[in-house]
């Protein structure tokens, strides 16, 4: 179960340190006035996901969770590295989209799986993460714009989501080595 909490904290503090100060994070690309169209395309996107997320995830649930990691630090190195180019820009925004959309799903679905019997308790602890994360991307979020501006904001997802990606081989494996996802 650690392993499910620690992905979902940091997958969702990243996404929030971002989504919370996108206007300042697309006014350092020369897209203040973009930020609507930018959230339709991440939105759109997200429901996408939501859509392709839910079909396979009984079978694909480890594979899924790896691509939505693998496709937002991809997002995220867009914004990070990218400078006033908008169409790499709305491509990050529907990349982050796609692995944002479907995340929830997946990460219930690894908690429960993993608490077998102690599924409600589970699920009490992911919706405590997730809420955790949206106060952790608001405080980490605005420290950051405050320290070093908003191009830090990207730069801090990134090993964000590296620390999800490791944590996400260790889940579904019990204490015996056996995969329990």
């Amino acid at each position: 179960m650690r392993p499910v909490l620690a992905v979902t904290l940091c997958f969702v503090l990243a996404h929030n340190l971002l989504y919370t100060y996108i206007a300042p994070l697309l006014a350092g690309h020369l897209m203040a006035g973009q930020i609507d169209r930018v959230l339709l395309v991440f939105g759109v996107s997200a429901l996408v996901s939501i859509g392709l997320t839910g079909m396979p995830i009984d079978t694909w649930l480890r594979p899924l969770t790896f691509t939505g990691i693998g496709l937002f630090l991809v997002a995220v190195s867009i914004l990070a590295v990218t400078t006033e180019a908008p169409l790499a820009i709305y491509g990050a925004a529907l990349i982050w989209g796609l692995a944002f959309g479907g995340s929830a799903t997946l990460f219930q679905t690894a908690s429960s799986r993993a608490a077998g019997p102690a599924a409600d308790v589970a699920q009490a602890m992911i919706v405590t993460a997730w809420n955790i994360a949206i106060f952790g991307g608001a405080v980490l979020g605005g420290a950051i714009l405050d320290s070093v501006g908003a191009d830090g904001l990207p730069w801090t997802g990134i090993p964000l989501l590296v620390v999800a990606a490791g944590s996400s081989l260790c889940m579904g494996r019990s204490a015996d080595g056996s995969r329990t996802v």
